[in-house]
């Protein structure tokens, strides 16, 4: 599978159904353990009326086929998922360098404790842990850790 062939572009209303699948598909891979606290009509209306119209939504595809789903809230990086097939091919790397292109300033973000390959790459791209709950506070009721990424210091000027 060769990433240069996906195309990242702002989401329309007509990929709703489509990013919410990858949502829905990497959910069940990655994190086997964690109650997903919705179901899968919830997920695809949520897509549809809050995400793509409401925050800057990003889709990976190629083809006809979505493979990936970026969103972002001001700093706050909501969502990344990428299909099972695509893990480990490059494209959430792409997609981060996106998220910090489109968020210069800084990003945060939430993941579950137990989701340690997201951890491990939300560390390889820079972000530090600042926080941790008893997952009181999400909707799965599940211990999450908060993440904040800083761009490096520019070079004074001059």
């Amino acid at each position: 599978m060769n990433t240069d062939e996906i195309l990242l572009r702002r989401a329309h209303a007509a990929d709703a159904h489509a990013a919410a699948d990858v949502w829905l598909r990497s959910y069940a891979a990655a994190l086997p353990t964690v109650r997903c606290a919705h179901d899968e009509s919830d997920v695809r209306d949520w897509f549809a009326r809050v995400l793509v119209p409401q925050y800057e939504t990003w889709v990976a595809v190629t083809g006809n086929r979505t493979v990936g789903v970026l969103v972002i809230n001001n700093s706050e990086l909501k969502q990344l998922y990428l299909d099972p097939d695509w893990r480990g091919q490059g494209l959430g790397n792409r997609l981060m360098a996106l998220a910090k292109q489109q968020s210069p300033d800084g990003l945060s973000l939430w993941t579950f404790q137990v989701n340690g390959p997201a951890r491990r790459f939300y560390q390889r791209h820079g972000f530090v842990e600042v926080e941790r709950t008893d997952g009181q506070c999400n909707d799965e009721r599940e211990p999450d850790v908060r993440y904040v990424w800083q761009p490096p210091p520019k070079p004074p000027a001059g």
